[in-house]
């Protein structure tokens, strides 16, 4: 495996991966001890300022994740971008969550099942300009619907940021379909044979 020249964040980040992460079939990396279940925050600020890097040119006014792996690097990653506001889909109704949301149907790839993300319509509005932010991308049902749901607000798609993207899937062509900017982190080509090969 070689590891990228795309600065000593992408760097510690593949490392990380291939110190701690668990291939299980073909097709699962399981990164859980560092990113979506426990999280490094140290290594979250060297993936949000990297994140930063590559849309400083964007005004950006909110950021978009789901809920719940999402959350920690979104949360991290607004703080450069002058604290804007993070906003996350809900997946589940309760009884706190305003009437007036938007919605959109999402197919959960690791559980095999269809859920609804939803955002209450008063955090997103027509002026935003929002940069959406996930831990994965596979095969690209959750950023589908996320695009989904910033659209019926109106609101302008900056980009899509990914920590981690399995590029055998087809969530990087669904995302490109839509004419949006995508910027992963690390790109993973082959998961085949227990080995984890990145693309350069």
């Amino acid at each position: 495996m070689k590891f990228g020249d795309k600065g000593i964040e992408m760097e510690l980040l593949k490392k990380r991966i291939c110190k701690d992460g668990k291939v299980i079939g073909e097709d699962i990396l399981k990164v859980d001890s560092f990113l979506n279940h426990q999280m490094d925050v140290q290594l979250f600020q060297e993936i949000g300022k990297e994140f930063k890097k590559r849309f400083e040119a964007e005004e950006i006014s909110k950021i978009l994740t789901v809920e719940a792996s999402g959350i920690g690097v979104a949360c991290i990653t607004a703080q450069y971008f002058n604290n804007v506001p993070v906003v996350f889909a809900k997946k589940y109704i309760a009884r706190n969550l305003d009437a007036e949301v938007y919605e959109s149907k999402v197919f959960s790839y690791t559980k095999g099942t269809e859920y609804f993300i939803r955002v209450a319509k008063e955090y997103l509005k027509p002026e935003d300009n929002v940069l959406i932010i996930d831990d994965f991308l596979a095969q690209g049902s959750a950023v589908t619907g996320l695009l989904d749901i910033v659209r019926q607000a109106g609101a302008r798609v900056a980009g899509v940021g990914i920590v981690i993207e399995k590029s055998f899937q087809e969530g990087r062509e669904t995302i490109l379909k839509n004419n949006v900017r995508l910027e992963s982190l690390v790109r993973i080509r082959s998961l085949a044979g227990g080995k984890i090969d990145f693309v350069d």
